[in-house]
């Protein structure tokens, strides 16, 4: 059975509690309970979870249709987000260190669970994501499931209610009056001062103002939904972008995140610190408290910004084009198209390159020098007459394992140690060197050369962030959204007054969605200069 026929002749959706004409009982509440008051929340209309529960479709939505649901889809997700919190996301660790390794060595246990079960890359997880995407569609049907048939309860109420409606209102009245027809009329006037749209049918009136605050919570769910649809779109190629990019001065690098089509050169690094022989009084107490020298006034990078000309094959130096140039600040971010670079971090003195001399141990006379670029080192390095040197092993961040073992934490060369071969005319198969910063140690102490560190060159690097957002504008109309929709069901109430006069008998209900307090007192208002009694609560009245 699909359809409900109530006794006025109106043909009501399977499911209905209440005739959406007249207002009376049907079946799924029953007439006889005259002391229960009605559910006016979608003014009985039906609800397609709390009809169909037959189909897998149904199931589904049934679930999603919750309420419960949604608030636990939504405690779940906020949890997540705070455990992610905890420990620095990978984004932000420092990039001279492997995740699991940091993770590890700086909170131990929990930061190598926190690794392990992926909150150090949660933002962007499948599971987060497939929450987001939950309460997306929670959203979706529990507003469908409540919001279509409360627009078709509205839209088809009649005037003429029936006796049970208006006595199972939560504020009623009856009323025997001298004059029908005056104390209607001096109703019309005080609910039209009121801003009341009126409705008359056979004498019956339904006052009603404010309809359009029913629909606040929906837009809310609009906002919200727009919103998530935003945070979405970010982890679509293109959309977001937020890459740390660390330059050596005198380095051209490819801006991630623009597909290969831009590259920037960092030209020079540039620091500035407060020093107290400059710096006006108001400065002093803070330049003390730190030190001298201590906090950063200004940081910068001088770079050049290159589009890339063409298509290049693998492995071949692409055809660069000048764009400008220009200092990156804190603050004053480099922009182009639909990306900034922000100065956000830098490092000093990182070691560059280091040089070695290939010297005989007894007679200290070197052989030639090495030149090792410790981003790049060579394989091996001729020296000439016979002499060469090889690299067997580079250990760029060199430190010793749980075992015992060499091994390097990353290609960074925060402590560079190379296993060399030294060969010679003398010795053609070559003698074994550990050498270290200024430490050189000898498997074989029979060796006859040995390298010499004998200098160093270091070059100062800046840390800078790519950043790029074609979901703000979302986020953004979304949030407006979800802030109208609040404002819209907060200050503002849909109230509405039913008026049915018989004989010499006046019969007056009032509902409004929220602050009962304001109807009743506006009620009071309405009512003045006639015989009509105030309606009472019923709900207070049994409580």
């Amino acid at each position: 059975m699909n359809h409900v026929k109530c006794e006025c002749g109106h043909v009501n959706p399977f499911g209905t509690v209440l005739c959406e004409n007249c207002g009376r009982a049907l079946a799924a509440e029953g007439e006889g309970n005259s002391e229960k008051l009605h559910d006016m929340r979608y003014d009985g209309s039906a609800r397609r979870s709390q009809t169909y529960n037959k189909t897998i479709v149904d199931k589904v939505w049934n679930f999603f249709s919750s309420v419960k649901v949604g608030v636990w889809l939504i405690v779940i997700t906020l949890i997540a987000s705070a455990i992610g919190t905890i420990f620095p996301q990978e984004l932000y660790i420092p990039s001279n260190v492997t995740p699991e390794q940091f993770y590890k060595d700086e909170y131990g246990i929990l930061g190598q669970l926190y690794y392990q079960l992926g909150f150090h890359r949660l933002y962007g997880s499948w599971w987060y994501m497939t929450l987001i995407a939950s309460i997306g569609i929670s959203l979706v049907i529990c507003s469908l499931d409540r919001v279509i048939p409360l627009y078709r309860a509205l839209k088809n109420q009649g005037v003429s209610r029936h006796e049970s409606f208006l006595k199972r209102q939560r504020l009623f009245s009856e009323s025997y009056v001298d004059s029908i027809e005056k104390n209607v009329e001096q109703v019309k006037k005080n609910l039209t001062a009121r801003r009341y749209r009126i409705r008359e049918e056979n004498g019956n009136i339904l006052a009603e103002k404010n309809r359009f605050s029913r629909w606040g919570p929906y837009v809310n769910h609009i906002g919200l939904i727009i919103f998530l649809i935003g945070a979405m779109l970010r982890f679509f190629p293109g959309m977001y972008v937020d890459e740390v990019l660390w330059l050596r001065e005198g380095e051209t690098k490819e801006i991630p995140g623009t597909n290969g089509e831009y590259y920037l050169k960092h030209h020079q690094f540039i620091l500035e610190t407060y020093q107290k022989e400059k710096e006006k009084d108001v400065f002093q107490e803070a330049i003390d408290r730190v030190g001298d020298g201590s906090v950063a006034k200004n940081f910068q990078s001088n770079v050049t910004l290159y589009k890339k000309q063409g298509d290049s094959l693998p492995g071949e130096e692409p055809k660069l084009k000048e764009v400008k140039d220009f200092s990156i600040r804190v603050n004053e971010p480099l922009k182009f198209d639909s990306y900034a670079v922000y100065q956000v971090n830098y490092k000093l003195n990182e070691l560059n390159k280091m040089t070695f001399d290939l010297i005989d141990k007894k007679s200290g006379k070197s052989f030639g020098k090495v030149v090792i670029d410790l981003l790049n080192p060579e394989k091996k390095y001729d020296l000439g007459n016979g002499y060469a040197v090889e690299i067997a092993s580079y250990l760029p961040d060199f430190y010793f394992d749980d075992e015992g073992n060499p091994a390097t934490r990353s290609r960074v060369p925060n402590n560079p140690v190379f296993v060399f071969k030294m060969i010679a005319p003398d010795r053609p198969k070559g003698e074994t060197s550990f050498v270290a910063i200024q430490q050189t140690i000898e498997p074989n102490e029979n060796n006859k050369y040995k390298m010499k560190f004998s200098g160093i060159e270091t070059k100062n690097l800046t840390g800078l962030v790519v950043r790029k957002d074609l979901t703000l504008w979302v986020l953004g109309v979304g949030g407006a959204i979800f802030m109208i929709g609040l404002i819209q069901g907060l200050y503002w109430q849909h109230r509405r007054i039913w008026l049915k006069a018989d004989n010499d008998k006046i019969m007056l209900a009032g509902h409004t969605n929220k602050n009962w307090f304001g109807l009743k007192n506006e009620l009071d208002i309405i009512l003045r200069d006639t015989e009509i009694q105030k309606p009472v609560d019923q709900k207070q009245l049994k409580e």
